[in-house]
């Protein structure tokens, strides 16, 4: 069964149509959502609901959020003031129902006292790096055309991938291709950019990644996991989200939903890991003869396995073809509050 048919299923309610999967965002660039239809459906706004898009992007599902319910407010975040600008410029038709605050999504609990919301009816992560950003040359954060080692999400960023490149320790560097990239022959890469010091742009990194690994597969540049784990180094992005993923249950109002949309196994695993953790009955160790934790449920999980976007939508829309979507709802009587 289609990951849309099943959420269908779950849903409690009715949930208005969205008829659209793909966009195009101001300034003619061009975005599609990733799995912006079963988002909405899992999420299922309603009418008057309290709603988050914590990584607003160019505002694609934000727009599809607010289109499925009249009345709904919606914060959007995000770190990119570029991005913050066009999606501020997209959902100008909501009006006073939409409001923008550059951050990122492990600060939100901050956001929202300083809206005054007490619990997110409906909230959504969508992870990794926006069209924006890959279509952008001189953010350098992709390879098909030549830019600067950059990739810097927020350009006050002090990091930036050229810097790690040419500076870090050869075994250092091998360490973060291994454990940010899954790069299996980190230990040769590393030692041929350091041999190839100093690096400026994107295709002299390419360039070096490729003459290690060979030529690439279709669809996917051997320099692909090289260029991830520069990036995830220089955002902090697993940082922010093992943050978030600490206690994130408490932003949700009672029987609100939760969903999170990644890109690669280093996301996913720990979204997994956390919604497991917070459905779970015990956390005491393993092998503990009496439950001594204290711990209760704080969510239910809606979905068991991550759903997948369709053949269609891949055809579509190919940077889809990786995505992960996971989702929660929190309990009636989850004990905790947000710090």
């Amino acid at each position: 069964m289609r990951a849309a048919s099943a959420a269908r299923q779950q849903l409690d309610g009715e949930t208005p149509p969205v008829t659209y999967e793909t966009d195009t965002g101001p300034g003619g660039v061009a975005h599609v959502p990733a799995m912006v239809v079963e988002v909405v459906e899992w999420l299922r706004p309603r009418p008057g609901a309290c709603l988050v898009d914590a990584t607003l992007g160019l505002g694609g599902h934000a727009e599809a959020l607010l289109a499925a319910a009249p009345g709904a407010r919606l914060l959007g975040i995000d770190r990119d003031p570029e991005a913050l600008a066009r999606a501020r410029e997209r959902l100008a038709p909501a009006g006073e129902r939409v409001t923008v605050r550059h951050g990122r999504f492990d600060e939100l609990s901050r956001l929202l006292d300083e809206l005054g919301w007490t619990g997110v009816d409906g909230l959504l992560l969508d992870l990794g790096v926006s069209s924006l950003q890959l279509d952008s040359p001189g953010r350098g954060f992709g390879f098909r055309a030549d830019g600067p080692l950059d990739m810097r999400m927020e350009p006050a960023t002090v990091l930036t991938a050229a810097e790690i490149a040419n500076t870090m320790a050869e075994r250092d560097l091998a360490r973060l291709l291994a454990d940010y990239g899954e790069e299996r022959r980190h230990r040769a890469v590393a030692r041929a950019i350091v041999r190839a010091r100093p690096l400026a742009t994107t295709h002299e990194l390419a360039r070096v990644v490729e003459r290690v690994l060979g030529g690439h597969r279709p669809g996917i540049h051997p320099a692909t996991r090289t260029f991830q784990a520069l990036r995830i180094a220089v955002n902090d992005e697993l940082g922010a989200l093992d943050r978030f993923l600490a206690e994130g249950w408490t932003l949700l109002a009672p029987r609100g939903r939760l969903a999170v949309l990644s890109y690669h196994s280093l996301e996913d695993r720990r979204v997994k890991t956390a919604f497991r953790r917070w459905a779970a009955a015990c956390i005491c160790p393993p092998g503990v003869a009496r439950c001594t934790c204290g711990w209760s449920p704080k969510v239910r999980l809606l979905t068991r396995r991550p759903l997948r976007p369709t053949p269609a939508e891949v055809a579509r829309n190919p940077r889809a073809r990786s995505a992960r979507l996971r989702v929660v709802e929190r309990l009636d009587d989850a004990r905790g509050a947000r710090r």
